[in-house]
């Protein structure tokens, strides 16, 4: 019965990406209201961190993002029916990239797309994957009818290299040495194995140091990677990569990931995955935020 109603919900899915862009997003924003007024768990994750990273501002200015990130995600969320299905035509017109040129290094060294967790990655993920092969971690779904549909969408273009994060760095170092430029999500709260804490917003977060480690292991330069969601679609901004990367230490280059997104976070402060308990690690010592 529940493999049966995953395939009847595929295939609304499925009729939605033949809707026109404003269409699609006129029924996102009617599900980021309905999310936002029902899912009483995630809207108290999100507003805990703005509180968090935003103090500055009042709780009627947090609970306004909080209502537009909720719409923001829900869009995103209906749009990657689009990634699913939709002809790379249309892909490459509603998804529009800037500096591609940096997707490649002149030296010949592997490389790190920076891409933090805006509601737009999935799209600048699609968008790159039709210029590059690269490698990416992914985390298996419980539900094996959505596993299988993510899967494709994530190999419909070029064939991307979809590593298990069970496997660890080894098969990611042995990907990026064979020339396949990784993909990478630094900035989720993966619990304490690992982890280092570095401020993000001026809070102690766990943060996985995983950019620096491979920039040391590989030779790789770092190029940030920011997909914006806009009301044509997305925009893709591949910056150049970073200079004097890595720094004097692993410490030091983490606190600059995290300073990086804090940087592109207020360009677009609703965009970013406030959902996400982001500080649930804490240090030795300190009261937990979430219940």
């Amino acid at each position: 019965m529940k493999i049966a109603l995953s395939y009847l919900l595929v295939g609304v899915l499925w009729l939605l990406h033949w809707l026109p862009l404003p269409a699609l997003r006129a029924f996102g924003w009617g599900l980021g209201r309905l999310l936002y007024v029902f899912g009483r768990e995630r809207r108290e994750v999100a507003l805990i961190n703005l509180r968090l990273c935003f103090p500055e501002k009042s709780e009627s200015e947090r609970l306004a993002l909080a209502k537009r990130h909720f719409i923001a995600f829900a869009q995103a969320v209906l749009d990657r029916t689009l990634g699913w299905w939709a002809s790379q035509e249309r892909l490459e017109k509603l998804i529009r990239i800037t500096g591609d040129a940096n997707l490649h290094d002149p030296e010949g060294k592997p490389l790190i797309f920076l891409s933090p967790h805006f509601v737009g990655l999935d799209a600048g993920a699609s968008r790159i994957s039709m210029l590059i092969a690269g490698c990416t971690v992914y985390s298996n779904q419980k539900n094996p009818v959505f596993n299988k549909i993510l899967l494709a969408g994530r190999q419909r273009f070029k064939e991307v290299l979809l590593l298990s994060r069970q496997d660890g760095m080894r098969k990611i170092v042995k990907a990026m040495k064979e020339g396949h430029p990784f993909y990478y999500l630094p900035d989720l709260d993966f619990g304490p194995k690992d982890s280092i804490f570095v401020p993000f917003f001026g809070v102690p977060a766990a943060t996985i140091p995983g950019v620096s480690r491979l920039a040391r292991l590989t030779g790789a330069k770092v190029v940030p990677c920011i997909t914006r969601q806009v009301a044509s679609g997305y925009e893709v901004e591949i910056m150049p990569a970073w200079d004097n990367f890595p720094g004097e230490s692993i410490e030091a280059d983490t606190a600059r990931v995290n300073q990086f997104i804090e940087s592109q976070v207020l360009r677009m402060p609703e965009q970013y995955f406030w959902l996400h308990k982001r500080f649930k690690t804490r240090p030795p010592g300190e009261k937990r935020f979430y219940k």
